[in-house]
């Protein structure tokens, strides 16, 4: 998989006076779609070239169980649990925010998933009431996605090498599903455009340079062991 999520937030001017993490309908409707598409996307990509692998027969073969379940995974912790992480940020903070899909994103994420990769924009977190040079709380709504990844990413590797030492050849996908998230967490710190790290660097450079460089290790730990050796330890 090449790309990655374009995540970005809007804002208006008025102040909500709650500090409740609440939703809508209208929330629910938008990142159930969005997560639907995103995890037929991975599905996809996970089959080695989308669509385009050869006739429709030889492409539903290659789609298993397993595959599907951590392409569920991958779009509900990469994604969905970062959105709701940025949401939960900023409403604990007192201010309106709630998920809105982009329907163009979700169709040029299908196009790109049927050559064989993916480029997502599945939508973003808008905020309403946060000032466009409040930088404390941007940079901590922001960090709050890829942090999450990151969580997860540690939670499925610790997962890999309990199976692993099993004897179960399952943790590859538990291997698959950490390497996701840290990649996330990883492109999303990238200080560029509408991208978390570019709140977070204007927000405290201490803080992105640590963060950059910590979960950018472990997700090239995480890519050499799903790639290169095939098991969660790098020397074996």
């Amino acid at each position: 998989m090449t790309g990655g999520p374009n995540y970005y937030y809007t804002w208006t001017t008025a102040r909500p006076t709650s500090s409740r993490v609440t939703t809508s309908r209208t929330e629910l409707l938008h990142i159930g779609i969005a997560y639907a598409v995103l995890t037929l996307d991975l599905i996809l990509v996970l089959t080695g070239a989308g669509l385009l692998y050869g006739a429709t027969g030889s492409f539903l073969s290659r789609i298993s169980l397993p595959l599907v379940l951590a392409a569920a995974g991958a779009a509900l912790t990469g994604f969905v649990c970062h959105e709701l992480a940025h949401k939960i940020v900023a409403q604990r903070h007192g201010f309106w925010a709630e998920f809105r899909m982009s329907p163009f994103g979700l169709v040029f994420s299908l196009f790109t998933a049927t050559l064989g990769f993916l480029w997502a924009a599945p939508g973003a977190t808008v905020v309403s009431g946060m000032s466009e040079i409040d930088r404390t709380n941007w940079g901590k709504t922001s960090l709050a996605g890829p942090l999450s990844n990151v969580g997860f990413a540690a939670i499925f590797y610790a997962g890999s090498v309990g199976l692993f030492l099993a004897g179960s050849v399952d943790y590859i996908w538990l291997l698959l599903l950490a390497w996701v998230n840290g990649w996330f967490a990883t492109f999303n710190l990238i200080p560029l455009g509408p991208l978390d790290g570019a709140k977070v660097l204007r927000w405290n450079t201490g803080i992105w340079v640590a963060a950059i460089l910590a979960i950018g290790a472990f997700t090239a730990a995480l890519t050499l062991a799903f790639y290169v050796y095939g098991t969660p330890f790098l020397n074996l």
